[in-house]
C-alpha cells in the first residue's frame, strides 16, 4: 500500500485501538497527520493531557508510526527501543 492509502490509524503497523486512542487525544485523526511530528514531543503531550506518565515504550510506538508515515519501512516498535534509551540517556545526562 502507498502511504496515502492509509486512512485509519489502526491500519498502521504497531497501532491498535489503544495506540489509536492515544494519537486521537493528541489531535492526530488520520495517518498523514503523523508526518513531520516529533515522537518525543508527542509522548510529553500525551502525559500532560492525561496527567499521568505513560510507559516509555509508547515513545517507541510513536517513533515507529511517524517514521513509517515518513517513508521508512515498517518495523516492530521494539526496534526503536535502543534509540529511545540512548536519546533519553543523553538528555538526562545534560
Amino acid at each position: 500500500m502507498d502511504r496515502s492509502d492509509y486512512t485509519e490509524l489502526e491500519q498502521l503497523p504497531n497501532i491498535g485501538p489503544a495506540g489509536a486512542g492515544d494519537l486521537r487525544l493528541l489531535g492526530i485523526a488520520v495517518p498523514v497527520d503523523l508526518i513531520g511530528r516529533d515522537p518525543y514531543e508527542m509522548y510529553q503531550n500525551l502525559c500532560t493531557i492525561t496527567n499521568q506518565r505513560h510507559d516509555p515504550c509508547v515513545i517507541d510506538v510513536f517513533i515507529a508510526a511517524v517514521r513509517f508515515m515518513g517513508g521508512d519501512e515498517a518495523k516492530p516498535w521494539w526496534f526503536y527501543t535502543p534509540e529511545r534509551k540512548a536519546k533519553l540517556g543523553q538528555a538526562e545526562s545534560r
